[in-house]
């Protein structure tokens, strides 16, 4: 992957960005994509939309990934100046306590750590329950309301973990034997930042590397994904899809205590290809169009399902008349935490297989998913 390609996933991946409030992500995917798109949109809930025309107007294959991130949001400040929160998106309690967080108000970001009664003060019977979001708070260092105030922050306040980037270098063993080198990323908001990562790199490598498509190709950067799919059904109203990819993460299931039928997927191993989620059952031609073309051009990859859980996908099948739609994504340890973890070969993986994706969706093979 090039220098600058993984600048811009550092910097899309650091940068804030909590549901509903999107727009320094959206800036910095449209600046990068500017120079290769013919055409760039985007509606009033927020969602980008970038083209790139190849040898017909259609099919239009849209290539959707959300940009916000799990977050916070500000309800209210108690009178010993610490600051309570609701969720923006899914927390799992028991990950937030001691984590560092960042308050975005009107006079700068602020930085927070998200605490609770101190475990040496309770009782030995509270010590061993799970202590609840709604007995959390922001301490941001204040002594009293007065002082939270001055400094900026009021109830609507975002906020998101503090956690950068960064990448180490693995050797790679497998059978007990060395397999090459393997490089590994850590960081915040790769839930789905990865995604419009892999559609802004789909539309600058067919621009730069000037390859033929028979098609109409649509990177999307959606908003509010998180908090119900809301960017994906203005971005489906707005680009007409024929056929739609979602680009997203998915749960990398090789972690302790994970069965295989419980998240099949493993970090490494090549993107996943959703074959079910609870909120899409995919088009079937489409899932066998996928999967024949990572077994010709021999890209790794790995079959999926989610038992709980959906995607922008499970609003933009059903946009308009409908539309197959079909989930590819990076397998992710840790997601909706301050620290994921993937492995730079999937992601690679999966920007290889959009491009032959792409370089195949001509109009009759599209309408071949829906014809009977």
């Amino acid at each position: 992957m090039e220098k600058s390609s993984i600048a811009f996933l550092e910097k899309l991946t650091n940068c804030f960005g909590p549901s509903g409030f999107e727009r320094d992500a959206l800036k910095i995917v449209r600046d990068y994509v500017k120079p290769y798109a013919n055409r760039i949109t985007s509606d009033k809930l927020g969602s980008l939309h970038f083209e790139k025309k190849g040898s017909s107007d259609a099919p239009r294959v849209l290539l959707p990934g959300h940009v916000d991130e799990v977050g916070f949001i500000v309800s209210g400040i108690n009178k010993q100046g610490f600051v309570t929160f609701n969720p923006l998106g899914g927390w799992f309690d028991q990950i937030l306590l001691g984590q560092r967080v960042k308050i975005r108000t009107s006079k700068g970001d602020l930085d927070g750590v998200i605490s609770a009664k101190p475990p040496h003060l309770l009782s030995e019977e509270d010590r061993a329950k799970v202590v609840k979001k709604d007995q959390m708070f922001i301490d941001v260092g204040a002594s009293n309301e007065e002082e939270v105030k001055a400094m900026g922050i009021r109830m609507g306040n975002p906020a998101v973990p503090i956690s950068s980037f960064s990448r180490t270098v693995k050797k790679k063993f497998r059978d007990g034997k060395q397999a090459g080198k393997e490089t590994i990323c850590f960081g915040k908001a790769f839930d789905d930042r990865l995604g419009a990562f892999i559609a802004a790199e789909a539309i600058r490598i067919l621009a730069t590397k000037k390859i033929r498509h028979p098609n109409t190709a649509i990177g999307a950067a959606t908003v509010q994904e998180e908090v119900g799919l809301r960017g994906a059904r203005t971005t489906g109203y707005m680009t007409k899809p024929d056929v739609c990819i979602t680009l997203e993460v998915d749960i990398s299931g090789d972690v302790p205590g994970i069965e295989s039928y419980q998240a099949p997927t493993k970090m490494g191993d090549g993107p996943s290809i959703t074959t079910y989620d609870s909120s899409m059952i995919p088009n079937q031609g489409l899932v066998d169009f996928v999967i024949n073309v990572a077994k010709k051009t021999k890209t790794p990859y790995q079959l999926s399902q989610i038992a709980r859980g959906g995607t922008d996908a499970g609003m933009i099948h059903m946009s308009h008349a409908g539309c197959p739609s079909i989930v590819i994504g990076v397998p992710t340890r840790h997601i909706h935490s301050h620290v994921g973890v993937f492995s730079m070969n999937d992601l690679e993986n999966c920007v290889r297989l959009i491009i032959e994706l792409l370089k195949r969706l001509d109009k009759r093979t599209v309408d071949g998913f829906t014809k009977l």
